[in-house]
């Protein structure tokens, strides 16, 4: 991540933390206030249209919570995943098996 970018994200975050609606020209108004002059005012326009009618406080206290989801499709399918997981846990132990078939062993 480049320092243009960095700067932008921390002031988008600064004025999501503030309730402060993120526009290009607040984000560029807390970068001049910061003396941050090497960023250029294609990025601050860049992370407003981005961030445009989003939540910053919600996707970041959502981050990974998707988990109920797939719990739910897997409860779903039930009986026909045990099965499948009993055959492939044979096919693990059948391939640590043949290492001794070889003739040779770790303590040979």
């Amino acid at each position: 991540m480049s320092t243009s970018e960095l700067a932008c994200s921390y002031a988008a975050l600064i004025l999501a933390d503030d309730g402060i609606e993120i526009s290009a020209d607040k984000i560029q108004t807390l970068l001049t206030a910061a003396k941050i002059q090497e960023v250029e005012p294609i990025w601050a326009t860049i992370f407003a249209k981005a961030l445009e009618g989003k939540d910053i406080k919600d996707m970041l206290t959502n981050v990974g919570s998707a988990g109920p989801a797939p719990a739910a499709g897997a409860a779903a399918a039930g009986g026909a995943a045990a099965p499948a997981e009993a055959a492939a846990e044979e096919k693990v132990e059948e391939k640590e098996e043949s290492d001794d078939d070889m003739g040779f062993g770790l303590f040979d």
